[in-house]
Protein backbone atom coordinates (compact mmCIF):
# COMPACT_ATOMS: atom_id res chain seq x y z
CA UNK A 1 0.00 0.00 0.00
CA UNK A 2 1.39 3.36 -1.21
CA UNK A 3 1.67 5.92 2.06
CA UNK A 4 0.81 9.41 1.22
CA UNK A 5 -0.87 10.49 3.82
CA UNK A 6 0.44 10.55 7.75
CA UNK A 7 -2.39 8.90 8.70
CA UNK A 8 -1.97 6.10 6.42
CA UNK A 9 1.67 5.78 8.06
CA UNK A 10 2.40 3.17 11.00
CA UNK A 11 4.09 5.37 14.76
CA UNK A 12 7.15 3.41 13.08
CA UNK A 13 7.02 4.79 9.14
CA UNK A 14 6.00 7.65 10.26
CA UNK A 15 9.32 7.95 11.86
CA UNK A 16 10.77 7.56 8.95
CA UNK A 17 8.73 9.72 6.67
CA UNK A 18 9.51 12.73 9.77
CA UNK A 19 13.33 11.65 9.71
CA UNK A 20 13.36 13.03 5.87
CA UNK A 21 10.59 15.54 5.88
CA UNK A 22 11.45 19.57 6.19
CA UNK A 23 7.69 20.78 5.30
CA UNK A 24 4.47 19.09 6.38
CA UNK A 25 1.81 19.94 4.06
CA UNK A 26 -1.46 20.36 5.65
CA UNK A 27 -4.90 20.45 2.94
CA UNK A 28 -7.89 23.01 4.57
CA UNK A 29 -10.75 23.54 3.18
CA UNK A 30 -14.91 23.63 3.80
CA UNK A 31 -18.07 21.79 3.71
CA UNK A 32 -20.58 24.42 2.65
CA UNK A 33 -23.00 25.10 -0.22
CA UNK A 34 -21.49 25.46 -3.79
CA UNK A 35 -24.75 25.51 -5.76
CA UNK A 36 -26.71 22.97 -6.94
CA UNK A 37 -24.63 21.88 -9.27
CA UNK A 38 -21.21 21.23 -7.17
CA UNK A 39 -20.61 19.51 -3.99
CA UNK A 40 -20.39 20.83 -0.61
CA UNK A 41 -16.58 19.59 -0.25
CA UNK A 42 -15.40 21.68 -3.42
CA UNK A 43 -12.93 23.83 -1.83
CA UNK A 44 -11.88 20.28 0.67
CA UNK A 45 -11.54 18.48 -2.81
CA UNK A 46 -9.69 21.14 -4.71
CA UNK A 47 -7.27 21.89 -1.86
CA UNK A 48 -6.71 18.30 -1.19
CA UNK A 49 -6.22 17.54 -4.97
CA UNK A 50 -3.11 19.78 -4.86
CA UNK A 51 -1.42 18.98 -1.89
CA UNK A 52 -2.01 15.18 -2.93
CA UNK A 53 0.52 16.39 -6.39
CA UNK A 54 3.51 16.77 -3.45
CA UNK A 55 2.60 13.69 -2.08
CA UNK A 56 5.43 11.71 -3.04
CA UNK A 57 8.21 14.20 -1.97
CA UNK A 58 11.18 13.03 -0.02
CA UNK A 59 11.08 16.40 1.84
CA UNK A 60 7.20 16.67 2.51
CA UNK A 61 4.90 14.97 4.59
CA UNK A 62 1.43 15.16 3.85
CA UNK A 63 -0.95 15.56 6.77
CA UNK A 64 -4.72 14.71 7.02
CA UNK A 65 -7.04 17.74 5.35
CA UNK A 66 -9.13 19.45 8.07
CA UNK A 67 -12.81 19.29 6.25
CA UNK A 68 -14.67 21.94 7.81
CA UNK A 69 -14.02 25.63 7.85
CA UNK A 70 -15.37 29.08 8.59
CA UNK A 71 -18.35 29.47 7.23
CA UNK A 72 -21.34 31.03 9.12
CA UNK A 73 -21.83 32.95 5.55
CA UNK A 74 -23.50 29.83 3.83
CA UNK A 75 -25.27 28.66 6.98
CA UNK A 76 -28.84 29.17 4.97
CA UNK A 77 -28.14 26.50 2.29
CA UNK A 78 -28.95 22.59 3.24
CA UNK A 79 -25.40 20.77 3.86
CA UNK A 80 -23.20 23.83 5.10
CA UNK A 81 -21.01 23.18 8.10
CA UNK A 82 -18.57 25.49 10.10
CA UNK A 83 -17.02 26.65 12.98
CA UNK A 84 -16.31 29.79 14.78
CA UNK A 85 -12.87 31.23 13.44
CA UNK A 86 -11.22 31.17 16.55
CA UNK A 87 -11.72 27.99 16.73
CA UNK A 88 -10.40 26.62 13.46
CA UNK A 89 -7.54 29.34 14.08
CA UNK A 90 -6.65 26.91 17.42
CA UNK A 91 -7.23 23.90 15.36
CA UNK A 92 -5.04 24.41 12.62
CA UNK A 93 -2.37 26.04 15.22
CA UNK A 94 -2.69 22.89 17.45
CA UNK A 95 -1.80 20.56 14.55
CA UNK A 96 1.20 22.37 12.79
CA UNK A 97 2.71 22.22 16.81
CA UNK A 98 1.88 18.60 16.85
CA UNK A 99 4.12 17.99 13.65
CA UNK A 100 6.83 20.32 14.96
CA UNK A 101 7.17 18.69 17.79
CA UNK A 102 7.84 15.57 15.87
CA UNK A 103 11.08 17.81 14.12
CA UNK A 104 9.19 19.29 10.96
CA UNK A 105 8.58 23.18 11.97
CA UNK A 106 7.94 24.53 8.23
CA UNK A 107 4.24 23.70 7.01
CA UNK A 108 2.42 24.81 3.38
CA UNK A 109 -1.00 25.31 4.96
CA UNK A 110 -3.13 24.21 0.93
CA UNK A 111 -5.87 26.46 1.51
CA UNK A 112 -9.35 25.86 -0.43
CA UNK A 113 -11.64 28.19 0.89
CA UNK A 114 -11.45 32.24 1.00
CA UNK A 115 -13.67 32.10 4.44
CA UNK A 116 -10.62 30.78 6.26
CA UNK A 117 -8.02 32.71 4.80
CA UNK A 118 -7.90 35.58 8.26
CA UNK A 119 -7.89 32.83 10.80
CA UNK A 120 -5.10 30.95 9.13
CA UNK A 121 -2.87 34.17 9.04
CA UNK A 122 -3.54 34.88 13.15
CA UNK A 123 -2.65 31.10 13.12
CA UNK A 124 0.74 31.25 11.01
CA UNK A 125 1.50 34.59 12.99
CA UNK A 126 1.03 33.25 16.63
CA UNK A 127 3.12 30.15 15.29
CA UNK A 128 6.09 32.07 14.54
CA UNK A 129 5.87 34.82 17.07
CA UNK A 130 5.92 31.23 19.49
CA UNK A 131 8.91 30.75 17.34
CA UNK A 132 7.19 26.90 17.02
CA UNK A 133 6.86 26.29 13.43
CA UNK A 134 6.67 28.71 10.41
CA UNK A 135 3.56 28.44 8.34
CA UNK A 136 3.04 29.81 5.16
CA UNK A 137 -0.92 30.01 4.40
CA UNK A 138 -1.58 29.76 0.65
CA UNK A 139 -4.34 29.46 -1.33
CA UNK A 140 -4.40 27.33 -4.51
CA UNK A 141 -5.37 30.06 -6.82
CA UNK A 142 -3.66 32.71 -5.69
CA UNK A 143 -1.06 32.50 -8.04
CA UNK A 144 -3.60 31.53 -11.01
CA UNK A 145 -4.89 35.49 -11.77
CA UNK A 146 -3.62 35.34 -15.61
CA UNK A 147 -4.59 31.45 -16.22
CA UNK A 148 -7.79 32.50 -15.38
CA UNK A 149 -8.11 35.35 -17.06
CA UNK A 150 -6.81 33.74 -20.42
CA UNK A 151 -8.93 30.57 -20.34
CA UNK A 152 -12.00 31.90 -18.59
CA UNK A 153 -12.13 35.29 -18.95
CA UNK A 154 -12.74 36.04 -15.13
CA UNK A 155 -11.77 36.39 -11.47
CA UNK A 156 -12.58 33.56 -9.27
CA UNK A 157 -15.95 33.58 -7.57
CA UNK A 158 -18.37 30.99 -5.85
CA UNK A 159 -19.11 27.82 -7.73
CA UNK A 160 -18.39 29.81 -10.60
CA UNK A 161 -16.66 28.42 -13.76
CA UNK A 162 -13.48 28.48 -11.99
CA UNK A 163 -14.57 25.92 -9.58
CA UNK A 164 -16.73 23.99 -11.99
CA UNK A 165 -13.07 23.37 -14.09
CA UNK A 166 -11.84 22.20 -11.32
CA UNK A 167 -14.31 20.11 -9.89
CA UNK A 168 -14.63 18.78 -13.72
CA UNK A 169 -11.23 17.30 -13.22
CA UNK A 170 -10.86 16.27 -9.97
CA UNK A 171 -14.30 15.04 -9.11
CA UNK A 172 -16.44 14.72 -11.71
CA UNK A 173 -18.65 12.14 -10.52
CA UNK A 174 -19.86 14.63 -8.12
CA UNK A 175 -20.63 16.99 -10.27
CA UNK A 176 -24.57 17.38 -11.71
CA UNK A 177 -23.78 19.03 -15.06
CA UNK A 178 -28.04 19.47 -15.80
CA UNK A 179 -27.93 21.36 -12.73
CA UNK A 180 -25.28 24.33 -14.19
CA UNK A 181 -27.59 26.31 -16.01
CA UNK A 182 -30.06 26.66 -13.16
CA UNK A 183 -27.14 27.50 -10.73
CA UNK A 184 -26.33 30.37 -13.24
CA UNK A 185 -29.54 31.28 -14.14
CA UNK A 186 -30.25 31.70 -10.27
CA UNK A 187 -26.79 32.93 -9.19
CA UNK A 188 -24.88 36.18 -8.94
CA UNK A 189 -22.68 38.11 -11.06
CA UNK A 190 -20.31 38.91 -8.33
CA UNK A 191 -19.52 38.33 -5.10
CA UNK A 192 -21.87 40.71 -2.42
CA UNK A 193 -24.08 43.33 -2.57
CA UNK A 194 -22.89 47.10 -1.53
CA UNK A 195 -25.05 50.51 -0.87
CA UNK A 196 -22.74 53.57 -1.76
CA UNK A 197 -20.00 51.21 -1.15
CA UNK A 198 -21.20 49.94 2.24
CA UNK A 199 -21.42 46.30 1.92
CA UNK A 200 -24.92 44.89 2.94
CA UNK A 201 -24.94 41.50 1.82
CA UNK A 202 -23.39 39.58 4.82
CA UNK A 203 -24.50 36.12 3.81
CA UNK A 204 -24.16 34.62 0.73
CA UNK A 205 -27.84 34.05 0.36
CA UNK A 206 -28.80 38.14 0.43
CA UNK A 207 -26.94 38.36 -3.06
CA UNK A 208 -27.33 34.57 -4.76
CA UNK A 209 -30.44 32.81 -5.00
CA UNK A 210 -28.43 29.15 -5.97
CA UNK A 211 -25.81 30.04 -3.69
CA UNK A 212 -23.55 30.67 -7.23
CA UNK A 213 -21.74 33.58 -8.54
CA UNK A 214 -20.47 33.62 -11.74
CA UNK A 215 -20.95 31.60 -15.05
CA UNK A 216 -20.58 27.85 -13.84
CA UNK A 217 -22.01 26.37 -17.50
CA UNK A 218 -18.72 27.80 -19.04
CA UNK A 219 -16.09 25.21 -16.63
CA UNK A 220 -15.23 22.38 -18.37
CA UNK A 221 -12.82 19.48 -17.50
CA UNK A 222 -9.83 20.69 -19.61
CA UNK A 223 -9.13 24.10 -18.40
CA UNK A 224 -9.59 22.48 -14.99
CA UNK A 225 -6.65 19.90 -15.78
CA UNK A 226 -4.59 23.29 -16.44
CA UNK A 227 -5.79 25.01 -13.15
CA UNK A 228 -4.28 22.01 -11.44
CA UNK A 229 -1.12 21.33 -13.18
CA UNK A 230 0.06 24.92 -12.45
CA UNK A 231 -1.35 24.95 -9.16
CA UNK A 232 0.82 22.21 -8.22
CA UNK A 233 3.44 23.48 -10.13
CA UNK A 234 3.30 26.46 -7.47
CA UNK A 235 3.06 24.13 -4.56
CA UNK A 236 6.02 22.97 -5.46
CA UNK A 237 7.87 25.15 -5.73
CA UNK A 238 6.90 26.80 -2.54
CA UNK A 239 7.74 23.62 -0.89
CA UNK A 240 11.11 23.64 -2.30
CA UNK A 241 11.89 27.45 -1.44
CA UNK A 242 10.47 26.55 1.80
CA UNK A 243 12.57 23.35 2.81
CA UNK A 244 16.05 25.33 1.75
CA UNK A 245 15.13 27.97 4.03
CA UNK A 246 16.90 27.89 7.26
CA UNK A 247 14.28 27.27 10.39
CA UNK A 248 16.21 30.34 12.42
CA UNK A 249 15.84 32.90 9.69
CA UNK A 250 12.24 32.72 9.09
CA UNK A 251 11.52 34.10 12.93
CA UNK A 252 10.76 37.62 14.09
CA UNK A 253 13.25 39.92 13.35
CA UNK A 254 14.26 41.30 16.54
CA UNK A 255 12.40 38.92 18.31
CA UNK A 256 13.35 38.12 22.03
Amino acid sequence: MSRRYLHEHTTTTAADAFADAEVAVLPTGSVEQHGPALPLGTDLLAARAVAETVADRPDAVLLPAIPVGVSAHHRQFDGTLWTDPETFERYVADIVASVADHGVRKAVVVNGHGGNDDALRRAARGLRDEEVAFAAPWNWWSNLDALVEEELDTSLGHADEVETSMMLAVAGDLVREAALEDAEERGADSWGESVRGASVGFDAIDFTESGAVGRPTEGSAAVGERLLDHASDDLAALVEWLAEQDAESLWPRGHK
